[in-house]
């Protein structure tokens, strides 16, 4: 009996062994982890008490562009970076994504201190922290200094416009959704009254505030996106109409659209001044980042609280800033439309507003799974029919975009 033991004790280390190596050559054989959000745990003085994460795709260029994105109340980086949809979008053309969160120690709810002066000055407090954060990305990833880029809900909404006022040197563009004018508050008094039912104030009055944000600065202002739901009720929708009104007059445009289109999910979309400012306005929504689920070249995001299955803003966000370059996927169409002579463009855009049928026929775009494309920009129009209309504006040869 000892003797029998003791073999199947042998045999036993044998199979063990063998289990042992097998795993060690799966492990060796097994690809590189893949790319995950990662906390950054030294990135500058962090006046404002933030934590930082970042996300770099595989295989991220040297000079990739940045997008910062800020959560909302209740919410957490890696939660907003998981639901949101961007993630999708950095890992196919590549861009790095800088995720600020906020500790419970600065704010019970988790919010950005959207309200509170020393938060939303430049080169203080939260502000100066995010601005840290970019600037650590740009030594440490590489990214470029020139292709930064914010976009945030509710809370974050308010911060993102806060960072474009304060630092209209260090970002190109930024979305708002759900958020608020900058400086509609300076404490946690009027801050309520700034969510709901919002402050009114005349355009010059708002563009005041962003210009009296960084005195004497004379460069390029970035552009802006807007988004609310039109059953928020956290956030008053006004606060849409307020925010569109502060930046086209800080990017000195009219506050009446050039052109406008239906979208998805129930949503229109405004688009100022030589696309400056796009306002979206997405019909019975409440409060939260648009997403919409699924595989195609448009969709993105979770479902979840907060993030509200409508129309994927990232995507629209994304191609806005200029994010999808040479190598953006565009949907294949089902007929190659033979495109017809069209003007050269001069010093004077050439702009055609039409229905996307004409469009099409026009050879200005081409039509995919019911829906019509912007030759050459490969940017959705909507519903490929006589109803819908939009209005294009050509850049180069059969190279047409959204909007005049």
């Amino acid at each position: 009996m000892r003797r029998t033991r003791t073999l199947s004790g042998r045999l036993a280390g044998m199979l063990a062994g063998l289990v042992v190596a097998a795993a060690a050559l799966v492990a060796a054989a097994a690809p590189a982890q893949a790319a995950t959000l990662t906390q950054v745990t030294s990135f500058g003085s962090n006046p404002g008490n933030l934590a930082m994460y970042a996300y770099r795709p595989d295989n991220l260029p040297s000079g990739a562009p940045a997008v910062v994105l800020l959560h909302g109340c209740t919410q957490n980086a890696a939660g907003y970076f998981a639901n949101s949809g961007w993630q999708k979008y950095a890992d196919q053309w590549k861009f790095a994504l800088i995720v600020p969160e906020q500790r419970s120690a600065n704010n019970s709810s988790t919010c950005f201190n959207w309200f509170e002066t020393g938060d939303t000055t430049r080169g203080q407090g939260e502000a100066l922290s995010i601005k840290q954060m970019v600037d650590h990305a740009r030594s440490s990833y590489g990214t470029a200094a020139n292709r930064v880029y914010v976009s945030g809900l509710s809370a974050g909404g308010a911060m993102s416009a806060t960072l474009l006022a304060t630092y209209p040197d260090v970002f190109a563009a930024g979305s708002v959704v759900a958020g608020i004018p900058y400086r509609c508050a300076t404490g946690t008094l009027n801050a309520f009254t700034c969510m709901n039912p919002g402050v009114d104030k005349t355009p010059a009055q708002w563009g005041d505030l962003v210009r009296n944000a960084h005195p004497g600065y004379a460069g390029p202002r970035p552009k802006v996106a807007v988004w609310h739901g039109t059953a928020d009720y956290t956030v008053a929708v006004a606060n849409a109409t307020e925010s569109r009104d502060q930046w086209t007059n800080v990017l000195g445009v009219s506050q009446t659209p050039t052109s406008t289109a239906q979208l998805p999910g129930g949503t229109s979309l405004e688009v100022y001044g030589n696309d400056a400012v796009r306002v979206y306005r997405i019909s019975g929504m409440g409060h939260g980042t648009p997403v919409n689920p699924g595989s195609g070249v448009d969709q993105c995001g979770s479902t979840g609280a907060y993030f509200l299955n409508t129309i994927c803003s990232a995507y629209r966000d994304a191609v806005f800033f200029g994010l999808d370059g040479p190598t953006a996927p565009s949907p294949t169409p089902s007929a190659t439309p033979s495109p017809t002579a069209s003007p050269s463009p001069t010093s004077a855009p050439t702009c055609v507003t039409a229905s996307n049928y004409a469009h099409v026929t026009a050879g200005r775009a081409y039509h995919s799974g019911g829906y019509a494309y912007a030759n050459g920009s490969n940017q959705r129009m909507g519903l490929y029919n006589t109803f819908h209309t939009t209005t294009l504006r050509q850049t180069a040869a059969n190279h047409w975009v959204v909007g005049c």
